[in-house]
């Protein structure tokens, strides 16, 4: 991203052989800071320090202690960005690229967005903000640089750019790239794609990309997950999930997670089970739809969130 000029958090890298740099950079940066094991970390490699004296703390604990094994002897210092969270996709073929529906994520298992991080409780699309000159500038900043930069640092690839973003006053600026699509989000991006998902792929395999138009359904698409009780943390499995094979209006789909067919019957066997997506004319309206399907459902200790999308209602 430094390469290549698109917008980030300022960061810097450090190791034990720079350890005293580092905790100087600490001292002077301004709050809150974030430092991230540089390694994989099981998703829990992030930590986002309030004050001086808990990054430091942090600082040595990761570099000096191994808090977070192999995973973190790089440490990264970051600043830390506010604003909106976003997700946008897009799909290269190496050369073009297609934009598909943008999309919000909920991650934390508490109404208001409180508690622990999840794998995602939810998700809505379209968003009130993202409008054609936020695009304009995503395509500009963000998502033109990338693929020029792939180009130009010969990494040949065809597929999905996942973006995670933060928007502040309409600038917005890059937290995460995946390569893939997102969950909860696939349900609701895909959703509003009226084309063929096999011509896209086709087109990206073949570099046709180009004569691509996608095509996106106008209505607000919420997707709401069911989790087993005690998720994120110690859960159950093997709980009967009833209402399934009745007549479920067909407003929605209901997405399986983490579920086993046994003995003839639909058990839960993960912490999040079913992702219940359904359209609505607007935001409030996917969300009550979404939400009076997962009424028709049951299996014991479930827990969804009834706020999917509470600040766009």
């Amino acid at each position: 991203m430094q390469r290549h000029h698109i917008p980030t958090a300022a960061y810097r890298e450090f190791s034990v052989d720079n350890y005293a740099e580092g905790i100087e950079y600490i001292r002077n940066h301004s709050l809150p800071i974030v430092l991230k094991a540089d390694g994989l970390a099981a998703g829990k490699g992030v930590l986002i320090c309030m004050n001086h004296l808990e990054a430091i703390a942090e600082f040595e604990l990761m570099l000096h202690r191994a808090k977070f094994g192999e995973a973190g002897k790089r440490v990264v210092v970051e600043a830390f960005l506010k604003g909106i969270e976003l997700s946008m996709f897009v799909l290269t073929d190496g050369r073009d690229y297609v934009l598909l529906p943008e999309a919000k994520d909920y991650k934390r298992v508490g109404v208001g967005d409180s508690g622990l991080n999840t794998g995602g409780m939810g998700a809505v699309s379209p968003l009130p903000f993202v409008d054609e000159a936020f695009i304009q500038k995503v395509k500009e900043r963000i998502i033109e640089p990338t693929i020029k930069g792939l180009k130009e640092e010969a990494l040949e690839y065809k597929g999905f750019i996942f973006l995670g973003l933060m928007t502040e006053n309409g600038e917005p600026q890059v937290i995460e790239y995946n390569c893939r699509m997102g969950d909860p989000e696939t349900e609701v991006v895909m959703l509003r794609t009226k084309n063929d998902l096999l011509e896209l792929l086709l087109a990206t395999s073949r570099q046709g990309l180009n004569e691509v138009v996608v095509e996106t359904d106008e209505r607000a698409v919420a997707t709401v997950v069911a989790v087993s009780g005690g998720y994120p943390g110690d859960y159950e499995k093997n709980k009967e999930i009833s209402g399934l094979d009745d007549n479920l209006p067909d407003s929605g789909i209901v997405f399986h997670s983490g579920t086993l067919q046994k003995d003839g019957k639909v058990v839960t066997n993960g912490g999040r089970v079913l992702a219940v997506t359904a359209y609505g004319e607007n935001i409030t309206e996917a969300v009550e739809q979404s939400v009076y399907l997962l009424e028709q459902l049951h299996f014991d200790d479930m827990y969804y969130r009834t706020d999917i999308g509470y600040e766009f209602k």
